[in-house]
């Protein structure tokens, strides 16, 4: 390894210097092993807290994990985790260890992780500890659980969706054993809190290996999200789709940009379609409404969830208006620009893409449609042009000083914008005239 954060060099030297083993460890050694800077670190040690609180006495000390022999150290900002070796006994939460046993043997402190991926640890001067084979599975791009894979999963059954959120992140496969085990142990999440299912979540939608994901382990993500079965093996009858509905939706989310709420609003945009079928003469389905109770639903998943507010309103207001077409009218854009704004009508422009894309083939030559409404919507912010009531040059003041009051004020300045977008000049003059020569309708 040519590369050791130089805050965790620091720490495991102090730690030396003081007559105790330190060694980086877990994710950081992972990362570090893939070419990547590690953002988490984490150190194990065979000094007891209260060892490693004297080695660092003349640091800030957070002491928040001690009853599971972990002290925080702050160096330069950072915030670094010391964990002292341990083993743990029983589960009876399924998500915290009943006992931890402190160790000083390092293989046996790394026996007790997930995945081997994160059972590697490294000291400069000693190598590389690694009893499982992690580095292996680095290589080969594998997901494998320490040990017995149930067992695993019946100790923390959060580790299942870990298991999915690393396959999805870091674009691994999950080896057939731990795979099945998945499966087989997927009602566990049911005991696991909504914050730390959100969380996961929220982490391998925004995964490399999204559609992968999706499509192979839909049975386990529905435990946390039960609307999610029902698009399991959906045959959409319509000649529009060349996909059943879950093949659909993990091409939409696959093909959207890898922002927390647009994946949200990707896996949760046809979420109604399975409750909202109807069938014509033909007998070729249609999905009247289904983004509007699509909407209603996927509100009701985020809060379940327990998202926070601005990200549960954006995927909202995504699937609300995602089956909307948009013209390549300057006037209809800065409509929707009006309605919407102008980060969110981008980004809704990238689901009604990524939507296009989980078509029949046939449908794909629609794609440039796209690229021609993100032309005009930036020409139309370039140039400055008038969409809002902000942009107006005139406002309520004005309008009150021809006489107009209370609603009529708003419904005047709604006017005179409509006006403009359609072509009025926005000069003031123009304005006033045009609010005095309609002031009976307000």
């Amino acid at each position: 390894m040519s590369y050791i954060p130089e805050v965790a060099d620091f720490i495991i030297k102090k730690i030396e210097d003081n007559g105790y083993e330190a060694y980086l460890v877990g994710g950081s050694v992972r990362d570090m092993l893939m070419g990547k800077i590690p953002h988490d670190i984490d150190i194990t040690t065979n000094a007891l807290p209260d060892e490693i609180k004297l080695v660092f006495k003349e640091f800030s000390v957070i002491e928040t994990g001690i009853k599971h022999g972990t002290v925080t150290i702050l160096k330069d900002g950072i915030p670094i985790e010391i964990t002292t070796y341990r083993t743990e006994e029983g589960y009876s939460d399924g998500r915290h260890p009943d006992k931890v046993i402190y160790t000083t043997n390092v293989t046996e402190d790394l026996s007790r992780r997930d995945f081997t991926v994160n059972s590697i640890a490294y000291n400069p001067k000693n190598g590389y500890v690694d009893p499982f084979d992690g580095k292996k599975a680095i290589e080969d791009k594998k997901i494998c659980c320490v040990g017995d894979p149930k067992v695993r999963f019946e100790e923390d059954a959060l580790r299942i969706l870990r298991a999915l959120r690393f396959s999805s992140v870091l674009g691994f496969d999950i080896e057939t054993a731990t795979s099945q085990a998945i499966h087989e142990c997927r009602h566990l999440l049911k005991n696991v809190s909504a914050e730390r299912i959100y969380s996961e979540i929220s982490k391998l939608l925004c995964g490399i290996n999204i559609r992968n994901t999706l499509t192979e382990y839909a049975d386990v993500i529905s435990v946390s999200i039960p609307e999610i079965e029902r698009i399991i093996d959906f045959d959409q009858k319509n000649f529009h789709h060349k996909y059943d509905l879950l093949r659909h939706t993990a091409e939409v989310v696959a093909n959207t940009p890898p922002i927390k709420h647009i994946r949200y609003a990707a896996l949760l945009h046809d979420i109604a379609k399975p409750i909202c079928q109807s069938f014509d003469e033909n007998s070729v389905a249609h999905y009247y409404r289904h983004p509007s109770i699509g909407a209603n639903i996927a509100n009701e998943i985020m809060l379940r969830l327990k998202a926070d507010n601005l990200t549960r309103e954006k995927v909202v207001k995504l699937i609300k208006w995602h089956d909307n077409p948009i013209e390549e009218s300057e006037q209809i854009i800065k409509r929707k620009l009006r309605s919407v704004g102008e980060e969110l009508l981008f980004e809704l422009y990238e689901l009604q893409r990524a939507d296009t894309l989980g078509l029949a083939d046939e449908y794909h030559s629609r794609l440039s449609h796209f690229e021609k409404l993100k032309k005009i919507t930036r020409e139309i912010l370039q140039q400055e042009q008038c969409f809002s009531l902000k942009d107006l040059s005139i406002n309520g003041n004005d309008v009150s000083e021809l006489g107009l009051k209370g609603k009529q004020i708003g419904n005047a300045l709604n006017f005179v914008l409509e006006s403009v977008i359609d072509g009025t000049e926005n000069n003031r003059e123009v304005l006033i005239k045009l609010i005095k020569e309609n002031a009976d309708s307000f």
